[in-house]
């Protein structure tokens, strides 16, 4: 398994929004480039790296284009809006239920030809710093995880939740989904 360090799709959606990213452009594209690594092995072979690259970009992009903590349907709305403009719009269910389903505790069973789940199983592996390996092998996930440093992504995400947990102390965490 090799790690993919220069997706050309992720590359060309940082290089559009990097202006709203500002100082959290390399922790959230380091994110992105873990989650984009596992998640194509978790796949397997055939699966869509467009498809998979284009939910990592928008899965959390919300937080920075929207101003808020609560990003889900933002980071939706933008990833429909890239899909309409570029005619991909067959993608759109797919797409937006990576997004929306990211933070699921629960397995996702809607749709099982969907990439909705080894998508989930990526974003949890990068949030629990490798904890959680999903049978991904060990020396893979240390190489991912060495390739693409934190770089203060989950100390912003942290932040943020204190933050978040200040003004809405019944709905700390809003992706959280069961």
């Amino acid at each position: 398994m090799n790690v993919v360090h220069k997706p050309i799709l992720l590359d060309e959606l940082f290089a559009r929004y990097q202006p709203f990213l500002a100082a959290d452009y390399e922790a959230y594209k380091n994110h992105c480039l873990r989650v984009f690594n596992f998640c194509r092995v978790l796949a397997g072979e055939g699966a869509s790296a467009d498809k998979i690259a284009l939910a990592t970009f928008f899965h959390d992009i919300g937080i920075w284009t929207d101003n808020t903590f609560d990003y889900l349907i933002p980071s939706q709305l933008l990833a429909r809006k890239f899909l309409e403009e570029t005619g991909k719009v067959e993608w759109i269910d797919e797409i937006e239920a990576m997004i929306g389903e990211h933070h699921k505790l629960r397995r996702y069973e809607a749709n099982s030809t969907w990439l909705v789940e080894p998508f989930r199983k990526a974003d949890w592996i990068d949030m629990s710093g490798g904890l959680l390996r999903f049978c991904l092998p060990d020396d893979f996930v240390t190489d991912v995880l060495y390739a693409f440093p934190n770089a203060g992504f989950h100390k912003k995400l942290l932040a943020l939740s204190l933050d978040r947990l200040k003004t809405h102390p019944f709905n700390p965490l809003p992706m959280m989904k069961l």
